[in-house]
């Protein structure tokens, strides 16, 4: 039996450009959502070192909950949960600027977050409480001891893990597909729905899963060493 290998039909013309915009629209997810977990990493770190009971508690619920939850399951939850309790304008609004992205970086976003924090927190747990007595020895109250001494060292060093977690957060933007994102993994099944050629069309994608998350590794592993603290392994 003769095989038929025809990559250049998906790669050129309109399949080309499909693919450039499904890892274009992937990449800016990744960015976005990486940014929201981050945000929300630290937030919760903060809040978690306040001590207090209500807040601890609040953050072990927060991280339990996106930590037991499939992400696929939250995704469809803010798609069709989420946005079916909001305002009609809000939803009108959601609709016609691309709401799937929009939900979709923030229910990725949220759930990221709450692994980050865990990260956050073993870095912090690296710093001696030393360190922390003497920033507020020297007139810095809670927050600005954070700020300026605590947590740029265990931002430093939770970068392996957190580096880790990006990999993670950039192959579970492919989720996004359930809800008609247009993302690397849509426009390939979109793709290979159209030309049938599913070895070549699903190659591609591989090849691009593959080769963005060993950059955002390598990316990672240079951060690293250019961040590391001296005298920790």
């Amino acid at each position: 039996m003769k095989l038929h290998f025809d990559l250049a039909t998906v790669l050129q013309g309109d399949y080309g450009a499909l693919f450039l915009h499904g890892i274009e629209l992937t990449l800016a997810m990744t960015g976005l959502a990486w940014l929201l977990s981050l945000f929300m990493g630290i937030l919760l770190t903060l809040i978690r070192m306040t001590q207090l009971r209500v807040a601890t508690s609040f953050v072990a619920s927060y991280v339990a909950y996106h930590r037991n939850v499939p992400m696929l399951v939250q995704i469809l939850f803010w798609y069709f949960g989420i946005a079916a309790i909001l305002p009609s304008g809000l939803q009108d609004f959601l609709n016609d600027y691309n709401g799937q992205f929009i939900f979709a970086v923030i229910a990725i976003g949220l759930c990221s977050g709450a692994y980050l924090s865990e990260d956050i927190r073993s870095g912090l747990r690296a710093i001696p409480y030393g360190q922390f007595e003497a920033s507020r020895a020297l007139g810095l109250n809670f927050f600005k001891a954070m700020r300026y001494v605590v947590l740029p060292q265990a931002l430093r060093n939770a970068i392996p893990p957190m580096v880790n977690h990006a990999v993670l957060l950039f192959k579970n933007t492919s989720l996004a597909m359930a809800i008609g994102a247009a993302e690397l993994t849509y426009v390939t099944r979109k793709i290979e729905n159209e030309t049938f050629l599913s070895f070549e069309t699903y190659l591609v994608a591989t090849v691009v899963y593959l080769v963005l998350s060993l950059a955002i590794m390598m990316a990672g592993a240079r951060l690293a060493a250019h961040y590391r603290i001296p005298g920790v392994k």
